[in-house]
């Protein structure tokens, strides 16, 4: 497995920090039958200052909130999670890494109903490379429309980041992958523009700066949320609405969010250039002013920045 070379030494489930390899649930447990699990992806970065989490205190809300919404009652305070998501990346000395909190419903009740079952908390670190490919936050990625919908109001809550979810993002992406793309992007039940497998999206025309609205089945993402700050600050307008999907064939620039892709420029979408085909202008000032602040090199105005080794 690639992740092998990059994996951590420790993983933290349950109170005790145990060895890779050997971090195993029971085969009965309800997350793998039904997909009961919330989670959460955080990256670490590398600054003169030592590890930093980017917008922790938001990722525990978000992971709190999604357990809210499936009635999942975390045996930990928010705080405790927090503290032990800094102790992990610490404990395996890394210096960047990703941090992947992961709340699931444990070995008790086979049924479909799970409220006999334990409520299980796991965290995980890794060396986790540029999402969507190494060259990709310079020179952009091919995307393709999925013939694949998110999920329509009242069936899936979007708004939580839970396991179960993700099967439609494999869906998204496996077909992008088979058709020679490196991403899917999903509309929603009424056909606007939605998001990527595992991303938020962005439009720009005319410096203006548009996003599909929490009403078009997305997650509220937290990198998505730090770039409608950054762009209001350099004062560009930012639109959270519906879009429709032609408007991705006449955008200027067109990027994905998220805390693994960060800011990944799209460089087509169904064989349709953006722009000129490459990372636009608007998109490299709110790249370069979001990994600035991650990687300490600009001043972090707004909190975002724990540090590990202050903690």
């Amino acid at each position: 497995m690639a992740i092998e070379k990059e994996k951590g030494e420790w993983i933290w489930m349950n109170e005790k920090f145990i060895k890779w390899r050997e971090a195993k649930i029971h085969i009965l447990s309800h997350v793998i039958h039904y997909g009961s699990s919330v989670f959460e992806g955080i990256r670490v970065y590398k600054t003169k200052n030592g590890p930093a989490v980017f917008r922790l205190n938001e990722h525990m809300d978000r992971l709190f909130n999604s357990a809210r919404i499936y009635r999942m009652e975390i045996p930990y305070s928010k705080e405790k999670i927090r503290k032990v998501c800094i102790q992990t990346v610490k404990k395996n000395n890394f210096e960047e890494c990703y941090i992947r909190p992961i709340v699931y419903r444990g070995y008790g009740e086979p049924g479909v109903d799970p409220r006999g079952c334990p409520v299980d908390v796991s965290i995980v670190v890794w060396n986790w490379g540029k999402y969507l490919g190494p060259e990709a936050l310079e020179k952009g990625v091919d995307v393709m429309v999925s013939s694949w919908r998110r999920m329509a109001p009242d069936t899936f809550p979007a708004m939580a980041k839970s396991g179960g979810n993700y099967l439609n993002s494999q869906l998204i992406k496996m077909e992008a992958l088979e058709y020679g793309f490196t991403e899917g992007l999903a509309l929603d039940v009424y056909g606007f523009v939605s998001e990527g497998s595992g991303e938020n999206i962005f439009l720009i025309k005319n410096k203006k700066l548009y996003t599909p609205s929490r009403g078009s089945s997305i997650l509220p993402g937290v990198t998505r949320d730090a770039v409608i700050t950054i762009a209001r600050e350099f004062g560009y307008p930012v639109r959270e609405e519906q879009i429709p999907r032609e408007f991705l064939y006449i955008a200027d620039e067109i990027f994905f969010t998220g805390s693994a892709a960060e800011i990944t420029p799209i460089r087509s979408v169904d064989k349709v250039i953006v722009g000129e085909g490459k990372k636009g202008p608007i998109t490299a000032q709110l790249q370069e002013q979001l990994l600035g602040i991650t990687k300490g090199e600009i001043e972090d105005t707004h909190d975002w920045l724990t540090f590990a080794c202050r903690e």
